[in-house]
């Protein structure tokens, strides 16, 4: 997937003006936030499970190499073979040469957020080979040739109406307006991609150190039919996925589906540990790509609590800067506070400097995060590498530069506030409100600010005192 987060201001307004979209984005709200509410109720001890994720996360990340090579070891003893990339395009070479090795002219593949990181498909399709999504909202994006929105619900910027007017389109066939009549749809146009495809490819929620397993979580059974009927199975996932035991894994799922879906279980949990063994159905071959694209440099620094992400989306449930804005503003694989944080470490800071800037921190995501990332401290740290390397604007940083010079000089500061203050009153005028803020039409462009009464606050502090 093409990198786009540098045009992300240019994006935002488009999208407070479409109002499907925005008509879309309120099924979060529903949908999602409500329900992981509810979930998390279920449980007495909510913050202790949270407290013992973020640990299980953390001791993976902090002894990452061990528990890497344990995997690697107990994957390669029970016939599968574990590959290494440290790039997209290293991911990309390994695949395309194991279909071209097994003969493999057609992919079906489960959702995997790392394959649209490595842009896969685009690369599968130059190599001549035929990739269909199974995932169904994976599936309608390949259709319309749209990227996903969200990581768990890709594509929930699109109504019931879009999607039955795509079908029509693609499929030659009667228009239907029914969401079973619809997926029964899907199923048909599917079903023999999964009866004829060569290989399988899949993502991983999570890899298992002491058993060299791979796991994914769905709640369609397109998982399933990927990873076991296609002779060849690829699953590709980023190394910190590593977990380090089964009873591990036990702690994390219950709590990926309240925070994902706002269920309590997931439909399908599929662990997937080696290849078929006689009388047992399953793939001939299997293959793990372990990917590195940038995650390794994330470890000992200031953003490796970001690594703990398992994935869920509920930062970008609550957000009310995604709420409003979707996920295509993000311009890349992973919106909302996540994706300002993973997308300029990722791709770098210079090609994603809004990011870390569209947020309120009002800790939405922090307080929701089900291992206890602190979200809006990252993003203010990435703030703060922006700054120390020049890359905000200037004015920007000559403004904050001045502000940081009188501040040190109270007296300054309070002489300067007190002209503020009157001035901004004066523009106010009889309505007491700014349509115009010079130097900040950012702010009063689509809303107004109600003016200041003319006094400091110290200067009401101080009268207040004076007359109690």
């Amino acid at each position: 997937m093409q990198v786009a987060s540098m045009h992300f201001k240019a994006r935002i307004g488009e999208k407070l003006a479409d109002r499907k979209l925005q008509a879309a984005l309120r099924k979060l709200q529903t949908n999602f936030v409500r329900g992981r509410a509810d979930r998390v109720l279920e449980l007495d001890n909510f913050e202790e499970i949270r407290s013992a994720a973020a640990a299980i996360r953390d001791r993976a990340l902090n002894n990452l190499d061990v528990y890497l090579e344990e995997f690697e070891r107990n994957a390669t003893a029970r016939g599968a073979i574990v590959h290494w990339a440290e790039t997209a395009a290293d991911v990309n070479r390994i695949v395309c040469e194991l279909a071209a090795s097994y003969k493999v002219r057609k992919v079906a593949k489960s959702k995997s957020m790392v394959s649209e990181e490595c842009s896969l498909n685009d690369a599968l399709e130059a190599a001549g080979i035929e990739v269909i999504e199974t995932d169904l909202g994976e599936y309608i994006l390949q259709l319309a040739h749209e990227p996903p929105s969200h990581i768990v619900a890709p594509v929930v910027h699109k109504s019931k109406d879009e999607v039955s007017d795509l079908f029509h389109a693609k499929h030659a066939k009667p228009r239907k307006t029914g969401i079973a009549e619809l997926c029964r749809e899907a199923r048909e146009m599917l079903r023999p991609h999964f009866l004829s495809a060569g290989m399988g490819i899949s993502g991983a929620n999570f890899i298992i150190a002491e058993t060299g397993s791979t796991l994914i979580v769905t709640n369609e059974g397109n998982g399933r039919m990927v990873t076991t009927l296609p002779r060849v199975h690829v699953a590709i996932t980023g190394i910190e996925k590593v977990v380090p035991t089964l009873e591990d894994v036990t702690t994390l799922l219950r709590l990926l589906p309240r925070h994902g879906t706002g269920q309590s279980v997931t439909n399908y949990i599929s662990v997937t540990t080696g290849v078929a063994q006689p009388g047992e159905e399953g793939p001939e071959h299997f293959h793990i790509i372990l990917l590195d694209g940038g995650r390794t440099k994330l470890i000992g620094s200031d953003m490796q609590a970001m690594l703990r992400c398992i994935r869920c989306g509920a930062c970008m449930n609550h957000c009310p800067v995604y709420q409003n804005i979707g996920g295509h503003a993000y311009g890349w694989v992973y919106p909302g506070p996540m994706g300002a944080i993973l997308t300029p470490t990722y791709v770098g800071l210079e090609n994603a400097l809004d990011l870390p800037q569209a947020s309120t921190f009002c800790n939405q995501c922090g307080v929701v995060c089900p291992v206890k990332i602190p979200l809006p401290d990252l993003m203010r740290k990435l703030r703060e590498k922006q700054f120390e390397r020049g890359l905000r604007p200037w004015h920007e940083r000559l403004g904050l530069g001045v502000w940081s010079w009188a501040a040190q000089r109270p007296a300054m500061y309070a002489l300067v506030s007190k002209i503020g203050v009157r001035m901004l009153r004066w523009v106010g005028g009889a309505e007491k409100l700014i349509h115009h803020l010079p130097f900040g039409s950012g702010w009063t462009a689509g809303r107004d600010m109600p003016a200041p009464q003319g006094e400091t606050f110290r200067e009401i502090y101080a009268r207040q005192r004076r007359q109690s």
